[in-house]
């Protein structure tokens, strides 16, 4: 009896869709702090279901039977922080695309940068994309202004309570300021990294934020995204770079935007004609 051709594309269909699902959600664990325990545990597991097969033990095998039964919940409580900023991640949603607004606010990344650069004042600089961020960084002190270059000089100055730590920036306004960044943990970095560069790497491991990072001791500006570090850049590269992402990013974030100033907009609608009756 031959093979049908229905079997063999519904056979390819599922391979297909199996292989994209495991390629993605590697993908995603990855850039999370649990991704070792992930792997460590797979191995494991994966290292425990062949002895048990080979050697035909009973006791092993029902116990594995029983993990796998309840292992989705055990996943669920363990990574649920890694999973929220995946849903939130792939829940973006795509409508409309302010490019001239993020333009400025990318002019207003570049100016700060380049006038600090040039004095050589140390600064560390988080721009959120689609992944919110206040679930990462650590304690800062809530600012929500406008974001201006002015202030963002004025926050990183010396002399400024608050100018260590990062700052937020959610579109165009200053979220926190004084912000702890996740340390990265890797052990392959050059041994004279500082703090500032090592907490860029950090943040742009477990999150989509660009991280700009100005140093303290040299002026030299750079920047971190997808656990990357770009180091001496010019502000002609740092622009492009910004401008590349920020700009294709855009319309993810504009979309959610719109949506919940409609739906602002309509709740408003109803509380002044309830005020009015």
């Amino acid at each position: 009896m031959g093979i049908s051709w229905t079997s063999v594309v519904r056979a390819g269909v599922e391979v297909t869709i199996l292989a994209v699902a495991i390629y993605y959600a590697l993908n995603l664990i990855r850039r999370t702090r649990g991704a070792p325990v992930v792997y460590g545990l797979a191995a494991v597991l994966l290292g425990m279901t062949v002895l048990a097969a080979v050697l035909r033990l009973e006791v092993l095998w029902w116990l594995l039977k029983t993990f796998f039964a309840f292992g989705a919940i055990a996943i669920l409580v363990l990574f649920q922080p890694e999973l929220r900023r995946i849903l939130a991640r792939l829940g973006t949603s795509t409508l409309f695309n302010p490019v001239q607004e993020q333009r400025e606010n990318i002019e207003v990344v570049i100016q700060t940068v380049e006038r600090l650069a040039d004095v050589k004042i140390g600064a560390l600089i988080a721009i959120e994309q689609t992944e919110n961020l206040e679930d990462v960084v650590g304690s800062g002190i809530a600012v929500n202004c406008e974001a201006t270059s002015e202030m963002l000089e004025t926050i990183f100055f010396p002399n400024n309570a608050i100018h260590d730590g990062g700052v937020l920036l959610r579109g165009d306004r200053i979220a926190k300021a004084a912000c702890i960044f996740p340390l990265t943990q890797r052990s392959d970095l050059n041994p004279s990294l500082g703090t500032r560069h090592r907490a860029a790497i950090g943040l742009s491991e477990e999150t989509d934020a660009i991280v700009v990072v100005v140093s303290e001791e040299t002026g030299s500006i750079s920047y971190a995204y997808d656990g990357q570090l770009t180091r001496g850049v010019t502000v002609e590269q740092l622009r492009a770079f910004l401008t590349s992402v920020v700009l294709r990013k855009a319309p993810a974030r504009a979309g959610n935007g719109f949506l919940k100033g409609f739906f602002n907009a309509t709740a408003n609608r109803e509380k002044k004609g309830g005020g009015d009756a």
